[in-house]
């Protein structure tokens, strides 16, 4: 790092820390860190505000400005200018979704969204509104109806149907934007003193329904937007930890932390949207688990705000054994026990080498194979993923038209020497996308060990083009959905993990089984299903699903999607998979709970909210678990 950068780091976070300011840029130019120096943490400067086009979608994922949108012609673009992926002309994808669903999808056929819905008119508290302007100011205090209404729901297929279709018959009556842990502390004695129930919302990007309020709850809900708390309070480079607020979304995160030539390693497919205080709350895990962690892994501490007041501790040590740990509580508790404010994180420098790779594999079950040898080696890559064949043929399907004689000619030999040379079968090839991140040794290390692997079990390089290309589609993809909901078709994803032993026969039993129950319920056309193995443990697998299926004629789509899904997770379950991996259970997976856990297991968790939340303060009901009041009144969800 030059000493030029050095003077304009200094310059940003001003003379009274060029000390500190110092010491990092030391600790990123790999010299000798002064061990023992004491504080070595520094403030950095306030961040850049968020850009104007930066402007979140309130019907639908991601940005405002991005959108796959289908031409006249059939042809499909994905709007604005953000990913590898827009502007760029898709021809395929259509006509192979209407393959796939066997249904006359085009643009001829289309299922024209009705947003903004109506919205029920919010319940209102003159009390607590006063208080709350004592210490919120107009701006950080919201009742607007497009504001209530994306605060009360997440991103699972059901919730954007009903925001583009129908209605959401219960949203909050009012939505705070606290700047500070001390106005959070203020918020929830104000709402515990009048009565409000109160919902913590990060991103808004979940897919278990955790935001989706009872239309039983009768008190005022008000919706607590953490995204205005976004700061990294102090960085220790030497020690590398961060203290970083929970409203920051991941983009913002890493982001900021570049600055200082450092990351967090965290990299859900929600990175963009999705908060720190989210990721803690949802148990969350990323792409590059593999090399830096699951969120459990990342989080040293954390502050959260709750009804009995705030916990957190004086200061973070390596590792402790100090009874029973509170924080241990929070992961997984989907905004159930209070609102984590802060949270003390793992830091690791920018890698001195990324490099992308890709694996064309002859079956999913040899993909599986290769990986399993692959975590034996003791050379697993920060992520590496292996897509089933309708996964495959999805993202050929993303693919524009080759242009020009040269581009085409060697797009032919490819495929002569893929399916005739090497014999691969192009109905059943899986492919793999690899990530490599670190030391120049580490990385050589990895990628010769993988393709060694990978040779041994059928599979051949694809490039690195291909897998950077793969890796980074898992942000554009995210917009197809909503894609799908236009031309009449109503699809969600599902996550698992499972033994190794295990997980191809799950694979298969879920795939027949959803073919099984589109049949038996007389849903149009064809069932759509592919999945995905995208992490790997010394134990076993995560695997991650799409299931969708043409809706048109369709009494109730979300009820007919909710039931395949239902069945698909009693698949997993019965074929030895965990109910989440990392989506959590919210709502939609409460009723399996029974499943997973002892009577005495569920009777402690009702006990803990009972103890730490009696009067249900924080009432979205994740889990079924509500304070003594909600078990009575029935309010804030439904009992598992």
């Amino acid at each position: 790092m030059s000493d030029r950068t050095l003077v304009d780091l200094a310059e940003r976070v001003g003379t009274t820390l060029v000390k500190e300011a110092r010491g990092a840029l030391q600790s990123l130019r790999g010299e000798p860190l002064k061990v023992g120096a004491g504080d070595t943490r520094f403030v950095p400067p306030a961040a850049a505000p968020i850009p104007p086009s930066d402007t979140e979608s309130n019907d639908g994922w991601g940005f405002e400005d991005t959108r796959f949108v289908v031409r006249p012609d059939g042809t499909t673009i994905l709007t604005g200018n953000r990913y590898d992926l827009c502007s760029e002309e898709l021809p395929s994808l259509m006509p192979w979704f209407a393959k796939m669903l066997a249904s006359p999808l085009g643009p001829d056929n289309r299922n024209e969204p009705h947003y903004p819905p109506a919205v029920p008119a919010p319940r209102r508290s003159p009390a607590l509104l006063a208080e709350l302007q004592g210490f919120f100011a107009p701006d950080q205090i919201s009742d607007d109806d497009r504001v209530r209404l994306r605060r009360g729901h997440g991103h699972t297929g059901g919730e954007i149907w009903a925001v583009r279709y129908t209605r959401l018959e219960r949203v909050p009556d009012l939505v705070v934007f606290p700047t500070d842990h001390d106005q959070v502390v203020k918020l929830v004695d104000a709402c515990k003193r009048h009565g409000a129930m109160i919902l913590p919302f990060g991103g808004g990007t979940n897919v278990t329904e955790a935001l989706r309020l009872s239309v039983t709850e009768e008190r005022l809900v008000v919706a607590v937007d953490m995204r205005r708390m976004n700061r990294l309070l102090w960085v220790d480079p030497v020690n590398r930890m961060a203290c970083i607020e929970a409203g920051a979304t991941g983009r913002h995160i890493v982001q900021e932390l570049a600055r200082y030539g450092l990351m967090m390693g965290h990299e859900p497919d929600s990175l963009e949207f999705s908060t720190l205080g989210g990721w803690i709350a949802t148990n969350a895990s990323g792409m590059k688990k593999n090399r830096y962690g699951n969120i459990e892994d990342l989080v040293l501490d954390l502050q959260i705000v709750t009804a009995h007041g705030v916990v957190n501790r004086p200061q973070v040590a390596p590792r402790e054994s100090v009874g029973v740990n509170p924080k241990q509580f929070i992961f997984g508790s989907e905004g159930n026990l209070g609102i984590i404010t802060t949270a003390v994180v793992k830091l690791f420098a920018i890698p001195e080498v990324q490099k992308y790779g890709s694996v064309l594999l002859p079956d999913l079950s040899a993909g599986l194979a290769f990986l399993y040898e692959l975590q034996q080696s003791g050379a697993v890559p920060a992520s590496v993923r292996v897509m089933d064949n309708v996964q495959f043929h999805f993202g050929q399907a993303l693919k524009g038209p080759k242009k020009g004689m040269a581009a085409k000619a060697k797009s032919e030999l490819e495929k002569i020497v893929v399916t005739q040379v090497k014999g691969f079968d192009p109905h059943e090839m899986a492919v793999a996308t690899v990530v490599f991140e670190g030391s120049k040794d580490e990385v050589e290390f990895q990628e010769k060990a993988l393709y060694r692997i990978a040779e041994k079990h059928g599979g051949m390089k694809a490039g690195a083009a291909n897998g950077e290309r793969g890796y980074q589609l898992t942000f554009g993809i995210a917009y197809i959905r909503d894609l799908t909901f236009e031309h009449w078709t109503i699809a969600e994803s599902f996550e698992t993990s499972a033994p190794w032993s295990r997980a191809m026969g799950l694979y298969e039993r879920v795939r027949t089984r959803v073919n099984r129950e589109h049949e038996a319920m007389g849903l149009p056309g064809k069932v759509f299903f592919t999945g995905r193995i995208t992490q790997v443990y010394a134990t076993g697998v995560a695997m991650y699903f799409y299931l969708g299926f043409y809706a048109k004629g369709v009494a109730d789509p979300v009820a007919a999607y909710a039931q395949l899904e239902h069945a698909a997770r009693e698949e997993i379950l019965a074929s030895g998979g965990s109910l989440s991996h990392h989506h959590g259970v919210g709502k939609i997976r409460q009723d399996f709970l029974k499943d997973v856990y002892s009577d005495a297991a569920l009777t402690l968790q009702r006990e803990l909210k009972a103890a730490v939340d009696p009067e249900n303060l924080f009432g979205a009901g994740n889990h079924g678990v509500r304070g003594h009041i909600a078990l009575h009144t029935q309010t804030g969800g439904s009992e598992p």
